[in-house]
């Protein structure tokens, strides 16, 4: 669980180096506007990382196994590539910026393929929850040191070593990683490149309901997705102050969702992954619904408190809850290109259906357009009902 833990952490803070950290960093140089939107699409590689992952199954490292060798290759890169981009000078050519960002990116969602597979295969299907929910918690605090912690930093030493102390707090999960012990191997692993390439997808499409449960990981936070994206719109727009919203919404909601994922992590133990995936998707709908309760009251700062925490709470749990279950369905002979292809999936509904969350709310109205996020997530509540039944003989 301690390493579950350290590796969300070491998830989580490279994430924002190449987005917030890097735009404030880029704005103090004066770079244009234009120019700074163009560099989110260095992080294509989390979306694109099912097309490497076949190798961290297919081939075994002659040192530390066959995840920590990986996994220790992937980190000393990462860390490399942090300090690259530290000294690289956004004022002088934003192509080595650019190359050095994207050298992060993909190093870290190489990182990521692994530590998915790692957990998968270290913890058992009754550890998967609560281990799940540590990740969660640890990415949350990589996130947050990297996002705040550098950019409380910023305003005291330059940019360049802001990036060299996020790489130094990247060297106690190499330890971690040196001291974590080594998951069993299967026997049948990927013998051939083309078996680690066709095999997952071939395995996952031989099972009964493989396609349903594909909806289902299309489906099952497209609303609560939908109205998070929006909400920081929705707030201003109904009178609150940007310190208000700071305070309330990231802080606040910040130690609310950490809480959500560890409570979400226990309560898994207990009811198991499937009524997890019903009970907690019943909160996350009635918290969806807490924004439209909001948006009917208007202004009131103890009305947001409550609909943010409850919205984290849920949030958090329901997140600790997918990522299990994503993880338990995994092939352990595959499990790299699975999760990574589950998880890539994952991130369609928050970029394609959030992209369209502005003209539902301009056209809808805030009210209206909130009800419409708990209604559309009804369809993948539904679907639980062809692999996920409520049985009360399922145990953790």
């Amino acid at each position: 669980m301690l390493v579950a833990l350290v590796m969300g952490f070491a998830s989580g803070l490279p994430l924002l180096l190449t987005i917030g950290l890097l735009q404030a960093w880029m704005i103090e140089e004066k770079v244009d506007l234009s120019v700074i939107g163009i560099f989110a699409l260095v992080g294509l590689p989390y979306t694109l990382k099912f097309i490497w992952a076949p190798l961290f199954d297919r081939f075994t490292l002659s040192f530390l196994g066959r995840r920590r060798g990986w996994l220790l290759v992937a980190q000393v890169a990462l860390i490399l590539s942090i300090v690259g981009l530290g000294f690289s000078d956004p004022s002088k050519n934003l192509w080595i910026v650019a190359f050095a960002a994207l050298l992060v990116t993909f190093f870290s969602a190489s990182q990521d393929i692994v530590i998915d597979a790692y957990r998968r295969e270290d913890l058992t299907d009754a550890e998967l929850g609560l281990g799940s929910a540590l990740y969660v918690n640890g990415y949350r605090v990589g996130m947050l040191l990297a996002s705040g912690g550098g950019l409380v930093l910023a305003d005291h030493i330059p940019f360049s070593m802001v990036y060299l102390v996020m790489a130094a707090c990247m060297l106690p999960t190499v330890v971690t990683t040196l001291l974590a012990r080594e998951p069993a191997v299967m026997t049948d692993t990927p013998k051939t490149l083309k078996d680690a390439v066709i095999g997952p997808l071939k395995e996952y499409f031989s099972r009964s309901g493989a396609v349903w449960v594909l909806a289902f990981i299309l489906l099952y936070k497209i609303g609560d997705s939908m109205a998070s994206f929006i909400s920081t719109p929705f707030y201003l727009d109904i009178g609150f102050s940007k310190t208000e919203i700071g305070l309330v919404v990231k802080v606040f909601g910040l130690g609310a969702l950490m809480a959500g994922t560890l409570i979400g992590g226990v309560l898994m133990i207990r009811l198991g992954i499937n009524r997890s995936l019903w009970v907690f998707g019943v909160l996350q709908a009635i918290s969806t619904a807490g924004f439209a309760v909001l948006a009917h009251i208007g202004y009131s700062i103890p009305m947001l408190a409550a609909v943010i925490s409850f919205e984290n709470l849920s949030g958090g749990m329901g997140t600790a809850a997918y990522m299990a279950f994503m993880a338990s369905i995994t092939n352990k002979k595959f499990t790299a290109t699975q999760y990574a292809l589950l998880t890539s999936l994952m991130g369609v509904p928050r970029v394609i259906g959030s992209s369209g969350t502005g003209v539902l709310a301009k056209y809808m109205g805030w009210e209206g357009f909130f009800i419409f996020c708990v209604l559309i997530a009804i369809p993948g509540m539904l679907i639980l009902l062809k692999f996920a039944p409520w049985s009360p003989k399922e145990t953790a």
